[in-house]
Formats: structure tokens, sequence, C-alpha cells
């Protein structure tokens, strides 16, 4: 009796040590480079897991003939039945490169698992120029409304961003918004950014991330550049308005422990303005890689770019429906600037041991900007104009270390990540004049400098229960600000400084590895500018935004992949800077909530269709109901389109809408919408050389890419009006273009 109970016990205890079996490895390209995030889990699903930043991966609940599944974007999907000799040694994989197709995509239960959708968009139909690149993020619109040169205004979830309020964006992890702007807070220029240099994006919706902070109310973006490319080649595009560009990708070196390249950019046009632009943008970035062990890796990147432009600003309605001048004309064209920036990015990432590993990072930026804008004409200055002239010189310094380390708690996964950072702003002769014809300076009405810094660290926490998975996190920030004020005649030297107290906790549930359900709730904020803080003794400093997502990732099939999401976003009162007209705007409480939709579909393997629509209700809380609304804020939104790619021919047709919206706070004043289509084919005529040709606004729709409601006034007019001033959107753009890989 007692040895068949004994029999039973070992037989239960080897049954259970068989179904206990841990599983570790790692996951690299075809150069033997790890890939971060790759997706590992069994068809049942009963277990699963990620690989790190170096591509090594744990995974436990195994056993021998277990089937096991290597899942990575843009790669075959790898199956492997398991062996014991699996177990006894590691399983490493190598993955092999695929074309982009939806089914290598998979709802795992990462908390930004929606992150495929822009990437594979990015892959299957690659961005034009630097102006589409925000564009690959679901839901978000931008605008030009200066020549070109100057950042772009951003739309989304309700907002309007103006050029990066409440949005933060990132390079490689380095900051792209300015603080304390001198056009205005949170001003991101991503013109430095050479879009065949993008490698992937990682953007997500909402203030839920703890290692994401100021600006990170409506969302967060980061670009990843290549850490090399396969082999060089060179671009030429010419088009019509005497536009060129040419590019050109240069491998240095290419090896299993080092990689190098360079990549170059010149653009130049006279855009479709009767008076030419004259723009003209040089961009050079360099990136070395050195693999200095298995576990162990350093990158170097170093940038340049610099623009200068002429510009036609904003022009008034009333003289476009009079005829006095046509929709490509000016009342003042004597708008502009000039714009330069220098970036140095050190990234070393090294594991400490089996589940754990850092990343630090440290950067530099050395950043001039001047432009010249005249909003008004004859309003303030009916002899000189209104011409204004905003000039800052800025250094920014900063560095960041994060540990990741994952842990096992009550037999459940735990993945935790805490880390330190600080950013350091020195903007010198930041700056708001009256000129006239750019040279003469009539008066100043803002000039000093700027010293600015951010301290902070954060934790964040991630529970995997299998089917479900909680995440919490928590980021201190602390805030110094400085100005130093150049107009009194006395010295003036003020300062200002805060902390704020971010938490974060997130729920997702996976029944399976095509659905998803999650609930997002966090706090953020973003800065308000230096002068504004001096200026109101720190009140409202940093104005709170409290949001919550609750979505959904449905892949019903293997062709189609659906997100969905309700929203809602509060922010606090906050006093904005206007750059401007140097003064201080209190805006008062806003809310905003929303539904966003999202669908991605491979109709054939060479057609895929891409498709996000929004809608928003958007309102000031504390203004009485008919004078609530929120100028320019974008209330519905749809963009997508259809790409095509058959052996060497690849073609897309992309679409975008935006519907009417309220200029002003009562809506007496309406902001158009366009509905604009962009249409561009590709040939590779030998396996190496490619010709193509790109037509935006195929229809040559009329349409305004930047609207505001502006009181001006002209030259000879008695009495101002308030309307709406607009930048027209491109006419029809036609460009042919090639390309040489070598």
């Amino acid at each position: 009796m007692y040895k068949v109970i004994l029999s039973c016990m070992v037989g239960m205890t080897l049954t259970l040590l068989s179904h206990a079996q841990t599983l570790s490895g790692k996951i690299t390209d075809e150069f033997g480079s790890g890939l971060p995030d790759a997706y590992i889990y069994t068809p049942t699903q009963s277990t699963h897991a990620h690989s790190d930043q170096l591509g090594r991966y744990e995974i436990s609940g195994l056993e021998a003939n277990d089937t096991l599944i290597f899942s990575y974007l843009g790669f075959q999907t790898t199956e492997i039945v398991l062996t014991d000799e699996a177990f006894a040694n590691g399983l490493n994989i190598k993955m092999t490169p695929a074309n982009y197709q939806l089914d290598q995509v998979y709802v795992s239960n990462n908390l930004k698992s929606i992150n495929q959708v822009a990437n594979i968009d990015l892959k299957i139909n690659p961005v034009q120029s630097s102006q589409e690149v925000l564009r690959r993020v679901p839901g978000l619109f931008i605008g030009q409304h200066a020549g070109g040169g100057k950042a772009e205004q951003i739309f989304l979830r309700g907002f309007d961003i103006d050029h990066g309020t409440d949005i933060a964006i990132t390079v490689d992890g380095m900051p792209v918004n300015m603080v304390s702007h001198a056009h205005g807070q949170g001003y991101a220029d991503l013109h430095f950014l050479i879009p065949e240099t993008i490698e992937n994006i990682d953007f997500a919706k909402g203030p839920y991330y703890a290692d994401h902070g100021n600006f990170n109310t409506a969302g967060y973006v980061d670009f990843k550049t290549k850490d090399k490319i396969d082999g060089s080649s060179v671009g030429l595009e010419i088009g019509e308005y005497s536009s060129l560009r040419t590019m050109g990708m240069f491998d240095l070196l290419s090896s299993e422990n080092h990689n190098a390249y360079i990549a170059t950019e010149y653009i130049e046009t006279d855009g479709y303005f009767e008076s030419p632009q004259d723009f003209t943008r040089f961009n050079l970035m360099g990136k070395y890689q050195i693999k200095l062990s298995d576990d162990e890796q350093l990158s170097f990147s170093a940038s340049t770019f610099a623009s200068e432009w002429d510009a036609s600003g904003q022009i008034p309605v009333r003289l476009v429906e009079s005829g006095a001048i046509s929709r490509f004309g000016a009342v003042d064209d004597t708008e502009g600037g000039n714009t330069s920036r220098t970036n140095i990015n050190i990234e070393h990432t090294k594991a400490i041991g089996d589940r754990a590993f850092s990343k630090t990072r440290a950067y530099y930026s050395h950043y001039d900007f001047e432009l010249f804008s005249n909003f008004t004409f004859f309003l303030e200055n009916p002899v000189d104009g209104d011409q204004i002239r905003q000039y800052e010189d800025r250094q920014i310094f900063g560095a960041e270390t994060t540990i990741f380390r994952n842990l096992m708690l009550e037999d459940n996964d735990f993945e935790l990540s805490y880390g330190i950072g600080f950013r350091h702003d020195n903007a010198d002769d930041v700056q708001l004049s009256s000129t006239k014809n750019r040279t003469e300076l009539i008066e100043r009405h803002a000039y000093g400098d700027v010293d600015e810094t951010n301290v902070y660290s954060h934790i964040n926490g991630t529970l995997d229960m299998g089917l479900w998975v909680l995440n919490g996190g928590l980021r201190l920030d602390y805030f110094k600000f400085g100005y130093t004020d150049f107009l009194p005649t006395a010295y003036t030297n003020k300062t200002e400084n805060k902390a704020k107290l971010s938490p974060k906790l997130n729920l997702l549930y996976n029944p399976n590895h095509h659905m998803q359900f999650y609930v997002k709730s966090g706090l953020g904020f973003h800065s308000n500018d230096s002068r504004v803080v001096v200026a109101q003794q720190g009140t409202q400093i940093l104005p709170t935004a409290y949001g919550v997502d609750l979505g959904t990732n449905w892949k019903p099939n293997s062709d189609l992949l659906i997100n969905a999401a309700v929203w809602y976003l509060h922010l606090d009162q906050e006093f904005v800077y206007v750059g401007d007209a140097a003064i201080v705007e209190p805006s008062g409480r806003t809310r905003r909530m929303g539904v966003d939709l999202g669908i991605r579909y491979q109709l054939t393997d060479a057609l895929y269709w891409s498709h996000d629509m929004t809608y928003t209700h958007a309102r000031s809380i504390d203004e009485p109901e008919g004078a609530d609304r929120i100028p320019l804020a974008p209330d519905f939104t749809i963009a997508g389109g259809l790409s095509y790619q058959q052996g060497r021919l690849t073609a897309s047709w992309q679409y975008r809408y935006l519907k009417d919206r309220p200029a002003n706070e009562d809506n007496s004043i309406i902001a158009k919408g366009y509905f604009v289509n962009d249409l561009s084919v590709n040939v590779g005529i030998t396996k190496d050389f490619s010709i193509g040709l790109s037509v935006d606004n195929v229809f040559d729709t009329e349409w305004e890419e930047a609207q505001f409601a502006t009181e001006s006034r002209l030259f000879d007019e008695a009495e101002s009006v308030e309307e709406i001033h607009f930048t027209p959107g491109t006419p029809r753009f036609i460009r042919a273009k090639m390309n040489y890989r070598f």
C-alpha cells in the first residue's frame, strides 16, 4: 500500500516538475542583433513572454513536445517543438526577414501592443517627407503655415496642440519639445529627422506611462532611428515649383559587432505661393553601434540641420473673396526665418544579470531659432506694420538611467523598471520684438535669458497573471524655473520651483492572442513657460491632466485588426504664454471625451488597407454654454489609405478628412474642413534601381491647411475685422523620384 502511495506521489511530483520547466534564450535578427519585445507564446496561450531590450527571453510552464511560437513584426513567424535538449542548453532563435504582413501581428499582453499598427503602416507605406512622419500616428493631423521651415501645427484628441504643448515628442529618447520657447511652449521641430532613417515608432495616447513626463497629456511619440542599414543608397526627387530633394545613406561599417552609417538630405523649393519661398534645408546624421559583448552594446549618434525660408503668412478671407489677392498671394511677404539644431546622443545597454538590464542615455543639443511673422498687418502700428521677430539661442543637456528587472511574485512574472534623469535648458536672448523689413528694430516687448531644469524619477511595475495584466507607475518631477529679464533698468532675475507627482494605473485582459480589453488611467501635465511662472509667482506652474481610456484590440482573423477606445481627459486651469504677443492668457479648465476607431485589413497578400476615425467632444468648463467651444479643436477626423505591393511595384493611395470646426469660443467663426487625397507609385527597374511618381492632392482640392480667427487691419482700412486668416493647402503637386542602391 505504501509503495503504491509513494509511487503515485513520485509520479505526481515528476508530472508537476515536467509542467514547471523554464526555457531561456535569445532572439536575434540575421545579423545577430537582439530583437526587443518579440512575442513568445504557446498556441493555447497557456504561457507567454516578451524578449527584453537585448533580445533575451525566459518563459515558464513548458514541457518537452510543447509547441512554442516566436513572433516579430517584419520577420517570419517561427514555430519550434521543444525538446529536453532545448531546456538543458537554452534555445536561441535567429529570425528570418519577411515582407510586412498583418498576419505577423498578434494582440499580445503588452500595454503598448497597438504600436504595431503605426510600424506596419510605416513599413508598407514609407513616409515621403519629414512633414509626414507624425501622420503615422493614428488620429494625428498636422498643418504647416510658415513656408515649410516652422514646426508643424499638431492636432490630436480634440487638442489644437499648437506646435507641441500637449504631446511629448522624442527621437531615440532625446526630447524634441522646447520648454519656454520664443514662439510657444513645447515647440517641437522634427525637421532634423531624415525619414529614411526611421526604424519604428513608439506612440501612445493619454497620460498613462510613467517613463514619459512633461507634455505627455494627449500622448507621446518616440521615433527610433535605425542602428544599421542594409546597403547604401542615393535618391533624387524633382517636382513642380522648382522643388528638389537629394538623399544619401551610406553604409560605412557592417559586421557582427560593429555598424556605422551616415545619412544626408538636401531640400530646396520655391513653393506654390506667388512670392517664392526660397526654402532650403540641409540635414546630416551619423550613427555608430558597437556590440561590446553578447549582453552589452553602445550606440552613438550625431546630427545637424540648418534651414531658411521666406513665407507669405496667413491671409484674410476678405481679400481673397474680394479678388484683391489670390489664394496664394500675400499681404506681407517679408515673413520667414531660419533655424538650426545640432544633436549628440549616446545610449548604453547592459545586462546586469540573467533577468535584468540597464539602459543609460545622455544627450546634448545646440539650437538656434529666428522667425519673422505678421498676423495683424497694421492693427497695432498703422505706419510701420505689425511685423514681429522671435529669436533664441539654446543649449540642452540631459541624461537618464533606467533599470529593468524581471522578477517572480507568487508564481507570476513581475516586470519592474525604475529610473532617474534630468534635463537642463539654457536659452539665451529669448525675445519678441517689433521690426520692419526684418532689419529695423522698432521695439522690444520681451527680452531675457531662460534657465530651466527638470529632475525626475519614475518607477513602473507590471504583474502578469496570465489572462490579466496589472500595471502601475509613479513619476516624480521637480522643476526649477529661472528668467532674467533684460528690459527693466535694474537687474531682474526671478526663480520659482515646483514638484509634481503623477500616478498611473492600467489593467489589461487578454483571453487569447487575438483579443485584448484594457482600462488605462493616470495623471499627466505640461509645464508652463518660465516667463509665465515667474510672472504669476508660481501659480499653476504644472496644471494636471486627468485621463482614462477604455478600449479593445481585436484580431478576429489573421487578416483583420480592429482597435477601439472611448476616453476622457480633464485639464486643470493653466496660464499660457502667447509668444506672438508677449502676454499671459488664462485658458481655464477644459474637458475632452471621445471615441477612436482603427481598422487594418490585409485584403490580399499584395493589398493592405488602413483606416482611422476619431470623434471628440471638447469644451471649456468655466465658460457658459454657447461660449465654451475650444478654438480649432477637431471633433471628427478620418485618415487612411490603400497600399499595394507586388514584386517590384508598390503603390499607395492615402486620404485624410478634417471636419469643419469652431475657430472661436462661440462658434460664430468656422474653420473649414477638407478632404485631400495623395497618390504614389514606385517601380523597381532592376533589383537596385527604382523610379517613382508622387502626386499630392490628386484632385487639386482647394483647402486651408492652417486657419485662425484673427483680428487684423489693412493699411487702407479704417476699422479692424475679425475673421478667418488662412494658409492655403498644397495644390496638386507632382514629383518624380529615383533611387539607386549599391
